[in-house]
This record gives structure tokens, sequence and C-alpha cells, in this order.
């Protein structure tokens, strides 16, 4: 029996799902050394010149990805599939949400200053957000959080690697507001 084989059939029918390395111990049925070994052997074969794909590990799920050198190939195929932009709301909209999540919609509208509505609706269907439970506030309102596609369409293996936000740093619109509004003597 080839185990190589079976891991990467595994890995095709999960797709962008991934696996978890508990799955595939259980279906497997090798020991975590076993399958350590199985993983690294299949990513080297994965990372000679002549093959497109290689394994990645997002979080806790393995998965198939292409190679970053093709891109400008896939990128043709998908161009008119899914817009390469976000507009700047959504990328606030998504700014607020990694780094706050779980988090509600009405606490992103108030950390924003507006409605997120329209732009949440649109970050689902993207698949960049979703729905990750429901708070114990009144009313139980739905908690979000960013997707594992979040991290693919950023480059990001887990939200460990989201830049550090200085918060000791003083916000410039109380710099602004302070030196422009002083009374003068």
């Amino acid at each position: 029996m080839n185990l190589k084989a079976i891991l990467e059939g595994l890995l095709f029918v999960v797709g962008d799902e991934g696996i978890s390395k508990e799955k595939l111990l259980n279906i497997l049925n090798i020991s975590l050394e076993e399958l350590q070994k199985l993983l690294d052997d299949y990513s080297m074969d994965l990372d000679k010149e002549n093959r497109g794909l290689s394994l990645e590990k997002y979080n806790d799920n393995y998965k198939l990805v292409t190679k970053k050198e093709h891109a400008g190939y896939y990128k043709k195929l998908v161009d008119a599939e899914i817009s390469d932009t976000l507009s700047p709301a959504a990328l606030e909209t998504l700014a607020i949400i990694a780094y706050n999540q779980p988090i509600t919609r009405l606490m992103v509208d108030e950390i924003r200053g507006v409605s997120s509505v329209y732009v949440m609706r649109k970050l689902i269907l993207k698949n960049l957000i979703k729905e990750i439970g429901k708070s114990e506030l009144p009313g139980r309102p739905i908690l979000y959080g960013v997707t594992d596609q979040f991290l693919d369409y950023f480059g990001l293996k887990s939200l460990d690697e989201l830049p550090k936000i200085d918060e000791e740093k003083p916000a410039q619109t109380k710099e602004l507001f302070s030196s422009k509004y002083k009374e003068e003597e």
C-alpha cells in the first residue's frame, strides 16, 4: 500500500478545506512519527521544479496549494472570477475582524463608525470571513472571524503573522485636535 499516494488523494479530496494531522492519523492508522515523515517526504517531492503544487500548513490544516512562481498563469485563468482588489472599507473591516475576533457586526460598526452590513456580506461571499458562533450578549448576536481563505489571500500561515499594532502610540487625530484647536492666549 502506497501511503504517499493515499495522502495525495486525501489532500486532493479535501481541497481548500485542508485536513488536520488528527484526521490523517485516524484515516491512515499510523503513528505520529510515521505521519510526519510521510508529510515531509511528500512535501520534498512537491518541491521539485517539475511539480506545480506544494504542501502548506495553515493553522492546523495541511493542504495542497499552487506554487507562487506560476501565479501569473493561474491569474489569467481566474481573473474575471474574483476581483483582486478589496475596497478600503473591506480592508478596514477585515483588519478589525482579524485583530478582534470573535467580534459581532455591531462591534465592527462601533469601531468603524459606520454600518458594515453590506461590506461584511461581500466578505462572507468572498469567503474571507465567516460566522463562528453566537455571543452571550442580549439577543445572542452572531460572532464573526476570518477564514483560512483570508490567510491564503494575504499569504499568511496563521493569524500570528499579522503585523503587530503599536497601541502605545497616540492616535494622530488626538494630536491634530489638540494642536489645531488650542485656545489662544
